[in-house]
């Protein structure tokens, strides 16, 4: 048996994602629930102030693990971080930030990057000398158990959850000047169609009861769900699958979704812009159809096996390995 891998997770004491009480509890159970339970770690976990010395780690880690390559939940001042002489692996945050973080990356001297995005689309940010892993995590297992059976859910319904833009035109006009790309009316264009669909029941995130580790006993509702971003899937996309939803995928050439391994037909339902509202209403005019159930089964399946937080883990102690 190889020897435990000494980690130290890195972060600011006012981080409430790390707290297991933030509306969305994805990152506390990949960061503190699963790497906890993982036979190969030793796990300390060291909740900072903003100003964070790390030469006391010297000689006690053997891998240095940052909540994030920014400034949110993350001491401000990191001193004597590239000097520590231990490798860092840094989870990366949002991309609309990447131009500003390069050279702070640079002087932390960060070894490895980890997200769920295809490497690509890192490189798309990052310089080609910023190493990068494929790690696809967020779905902690425990809660996905149980769940009502495809059988008894909505079905004339298809749920759609999560953000979208200000559909104002002046709000449009003036969100595109202010981030051309990055607006939440861009990065979820066709979230936003969809959420006005008289047969999609659409709630935002934080206007309904299901929050914490409760978004699983909304998706259990609806036979059928909705995940969609332009730029990149998210971590919809997994959550949905592993509730068992008939899931309809945004997935396209410009947000890369093939990588992630659905098959259209088989394990999801591709959706585009061309083709939303198409293939919505073939599911709806006959919903009793068989292969909803099976394909939906499938999906769950598929994901289940692929893109836990245990798996997810082991592919990050995969990489710490590759360093030490």
């Amino acid at each position: 048996m190889e020897k435990k891998i000494k980690v130290c997770l890195i972060y600011h004491k006012s981080n409430f994602f790390l707290t297991g009480k933030h509306f969305d509890n994805t990152y506390y159970h990949f960061f503190i629930t699963s790497l906890k339970r993982n036979k190969d770690l030793e796990l300390q976990l060291i909740p900072t102030e903003d100003v964070f010395d790390f030469s006391k780690l010297r000689g006690k880690y053997d891998i240095i693990l940052l909540w994030e390559n920014g400034f949110s939940g993350m001491p401000k001042n990191m001193q004597d971080i590239k000097e520590i002489e231990i490798p860092i692996i840094s989870r990366v945050t949002d991309y609309g930030y990447a131009k500003k973080l390069q050279k702070l990356n640079e002087k932390c001297g960060i070894d490895y990057y980890f997200d769920f995005v295809p490497e690509d689309y890192f490189h798309e940010h990052y310089p080609d000398n910023f190493k990068y892993k494929t790690i696809i995590f967020g779905l902690e297992p425990s809660l996905y158990n149980n769940l009502k059976p495809f059988d008894e859910r909505i079905k004339n319904k298809i749920l759609l959850t999560g953000a979208i833009g200000n559909k104002k035109f002046f709000s449009k006009i003036i969100n595109d000047i202010r981030q051309p790309k990055w607006n939440a009316y861009r990065f979820y264009n066709l979230r936003i169609k969809c959420s006005s669909l008289p047969y999609v029941d659409y709630t935002p995130t934080l206007q309904q009861n299901y929050v914490n580790d409760r978004y699983p006993q909304l998706l259990e509702q609806y036979a059928s769900s909705i995940v969609a971003t332009t730029y990149v899937p998210n971590i919809k996309y997994w959550e949905n699958a592993a509730a068992g939803c008939l899931t309809f995928m945004e997935i396209s050439k410009l947000n890369k979704g093939h990588f992630l391994g659905y098959r259209d037909n088989e394990s999801c339902i591709f959706i585009d812009q061309k083709n939303y509202k198409e293939k919505f209403e073939e599911y709806l005019s006959d919903t009793k159809n068989p292969k909803w159930k099976e394909i939906a089964n499938a999906g769950r399946e598929f994901t289940l096996q692929n893109y836990t937080n245990d798996k997810a883990v082991d592919s990050l102690v995969e990489l710490m390995r590759t360093l030490i």
